[in-house]
């Protein structure tokens, strides 16, 4: 996956934009659980009491409170109050200052409030508090010693005739104010993220399918040959489809719970640290099952790609030969190939499902059980006065939040592994070293030279193949003239012909066109110069027009309709309803093979090269039909060079010059006459096509 990275910076802003999101989000929902224990303590226990240092006091009140204090505190309380009207007013202080005096008033509140009751005298007082009674405060948890003292005040406050249920609804109203605001502020930085985090993910994967594809056009036969066709589908749609998720996961879950964690881990410490042991205990269950779960499901994840491809090649295959298929009555063998590749899928699915399915319950179970124990805890700390039960609410939600910051690791931990295999597989294609590349410093064709295709003792051997293919191939191909090339079945034909568009690079020798090895100019100035016609006619889905215009996308209506007549197609098209806007179904299904042949050489006849190669591209022909054509490519297109593989003696029969190979090398180089003076070879493949008369006439 981190390899992957490096694809990530033209979304470099939109990933700050959503880790400062993020922190903005994991700041306000670790502030909820504040006002929460805020509502709890102060809006409901206190009445909307904020404090201990009351806004305003009575002369009495703060007389009687001065006497119980130290010199030094009463000092500091006088100098944060002012006195007018015989009410003392809090001055605007900061939250350090305001604790401070919470601390000096809070034992004198006590004091005070004992005294009226009678419980207290004044005998045995030096200078503040009495030592029994200062002895007596100390014993006492803070909590109830904050809680009497904010008593006193709601007492004082009630005194000087204020409605107490109006200071409390305010208070409610204005902390649920700021939750709601909190709570719109969460939901907006959740839709940002969630839009980023998208878009982000989006834009990686479309750049990783164009680099795909870009690196799979790139390929030569020897890089196709690595990946099966099936496997490099999968990896260009359902493995980058893997990534995509992960990453859209990852700006979501992976940043935020570990913010949310670690926040949550904080908030709950300064909330009571005496309790933060059921955190660590909750944290350490959750891992367990992490651990347990990994050992089990990893080897399950790392196979699961490799089945999908197993499945995409079966149905590719069987889809690709239904006609052969059920030729020879085999569709019960390959319904039972498919199920037993579906069936292993469907199991290692199954599985991996269950593992997550399995792993939801548990991790339910330790969280209600972690609320459980949080609970009985702090009941025992209200019930001793250490806590207060607003405090305990919050604790408890700061532990859900780290648990549950800990669970979506947890599940993207699931994820991750799939991802991760997916990623390395995206990785082979991306930096796969392509044996064909183009040269630093191309050299230009040589005009004196132009169409001209120099064999200079060519041999070629596949790669990791032990024997050659092709030994010392050595002829020159010249424009106007037409050089055919033929020989027994599997002697090298093909191979010969797939070296000039530098399909392969040769092992020894050199390939000249227009004067210049084919390693030494680009593969696009190579290409331009070639018009090639395949062995097996391939067409696009589109229309007969756009494949016409494949090669040449500029040529004219006239262009197009005289390479359609020179394939000897143009009669078949007209016939057709739309003529040259008549649809072309995937793959040319929808037309036979003789018709596909001939579209296919008038897509090469249109874009009108220096040079033409065909590939055995006349077999599907009939002999009316194959002798016609090359008439009319001889007649029209005089100037190029014409390189033919042929099965058919008839259809080289007039070539300028004919090679003969035999186990990939050359047995004759001649005309049709000299070869069967001269060539053994040439001689038996003629008398197995032509009959005894043709044979005396020549």
């Amino acid at each position: 996956m981190l390899k992957l990275a490096k694809y990530l910076k033209k979304s470099v802003p939109s990933i700050i934009a959503i880790i400062l999101l993020l922190f903005l989000q994991a700041n306000c929902d670790l502030t909820l659980p504040e006002y929460t224990a805020d509502i709890v303590n102060v809006g409901i226990q206190q009445g909307g009491v904020e404090s201990a240092a009351a806004k305003t006091l009575r002369s009495e009140t703060m007389d009687g409170l001065l006497l119980f204090m130290e010199e030094e505190d009463a000092e500091f309380v006088k100098e944060n109050y002012t006195l007018e009207d015989g009410l003392w007013t809090l001055d605007k202080v900061d939250r350090k200052t305001e604790e401070e005096l919470e601390r000096i008033f809070t034992r004198p509140m006590m004091m005070l409030y004992a005294m009226s009751s009678g419980n207290v005298t004044t005998e045995g007082m030096t200078d503040g508090m009495p030592e029994k009674v200062n002895e007596k405060l100390d014993q006492m948890p803070e909590s109830v010693l904050s809680q009497a003292a904010i008593s006193f005040v709601k007492q004082e406050y009630e005194a000087q005739g204020m409605d107490m249920e109006q200071l409390q609804n305010r208070y409610l109203l204005l902390s649920g104010a700021k939750m709601l605001g909190l709570a719109l502020v969460i939901m907006m930085a959740a839709i940002l993220v969630t839009f980023l985090s998208c878009k982000v993910a989006a834009g990686l994967s479309r750049d990783l399918r164009e680099l795909v594809f870009k690196k799979v056009i790139s390929f030569s036969g020897a890089e196709y040959n690595q990946f099966s066709t099936a496997s490099l589908i999968t990896r260009s749609t359902n493995d980058i489809q893997q990534v995509q998720m992960l990453m859209t996961m990852i700006f979501r879950i992976v940043l935020y719970a570990p913010i949310m964690g670690i926040g949550g881990i904080f908030k709950a410490w300064q909330t009571n640290p005496s309790m933060t042991w059921v955190i660590a205990l909750a944290v350490a269950a959750i891992g367990l099952v992490v651990l347990v779960l990994f050992k089990v499901a990893m080897p399950k994840f790392k196979s699961l790609q490799k089945l999908i491809d197993r499945l995409n090649l079966v149905t590719r295959e069987i889809l690709q030969g239904i006609p052969v298929i059920r030729a020879f009555s085999r569709e019960k063998h390959e319904e039972e190939r498919f199920e037993k590749a579906n069936h292993d899928l469907m199991k290692t699915n199954l599985f991996v499902n269950r593992c997550m399915t399995f792993m939801m319950p548990l991790m339910m179970v330790i969280m209600n059980a972690t609320t459980v124990l949080l609970v009985w805890t702090g009941a025992l700390g209200i019930d001793n006065g250490a806590m207060q039960v607003g405090d305990l609410m919050a604790f408890i939600q700061y532990t859900m939040q780290i648990i549950m910051s800990f669970l979506m690791l947890t599940m993207m931990s699931i994820m991750l592994p799939r991802a991760s295999v997916s990623a390395v597989r995206i990785n082979e294609i991306l930096e796969t070293e392509v044996r064909l590349s183009d040269p630093a410093n191309p050299k230009e064709a040589d005009p004196q030279k132009r169409g001209e295709v120099v064999f200079d003792h060519v041999s070629f051997a596949y790669p990791d193949a032990a024997e050659h293919v092709l030994t010392d191939i050595d002829f020159t191909v010249r424009p106007g003239e037409t050089t055919a090339i033929i020989g027994s079945t599997g002697c090298g034909k093909s191979s010969l012909v797939n070296l000039i568009p530098r399909f392969y690079d040769v092992t020894e020798g050199r390939i000249l066109v227009d004067g210049v090895d084919v390693r030494e100019m680009t593969q696009h100035q190579l290409h331009d110069k070639l018009g090639y016609v395949p062995q097996k006619g391939v067409l696009f889905s589109g229309t007969i027009d756009s494949n016409l215009r494949y090669g040449k996308e500029e040529a004219s209506d006239e262009q197009i309709r005289k390479a359609a007549e020179i394939a000897q197609a143009y009669d078949f098209i007209m016939e057709k309803e739309n003529g040259f806007a008549s649809p072309i179904a995937q793959g040319g299904t929808n037309v036979s093979g003789g018709q596909k042949q001939r579209l296919s050489i008038a897509r090469a006849v249109a874009k009108d090269p220096e040079i033409y190669i065909f590939d055995d591209s006349f077999s599907a022909l009939d002999y009316k039909t194959d002798v016609a054509l090359r008439s009319a490519l001889k007649k029209e297109i005089g100037d190029a060079a014409v390189i033919i593989v042929a099965q058919r003696i008839s259809t080289i029969l007039h070539a300028d010059q004919i090679i003969v190979l035999d186990e990939g090398k050359m047995a004759g180089k001649g005309t049709h006459k000299e070869l069967l003076k001269n060539c053994e070879v040439y001689r038996q493949i003629a008398s197995s096509q032509l009959s005894k008369e043709e044979l005396c006439d020549e």
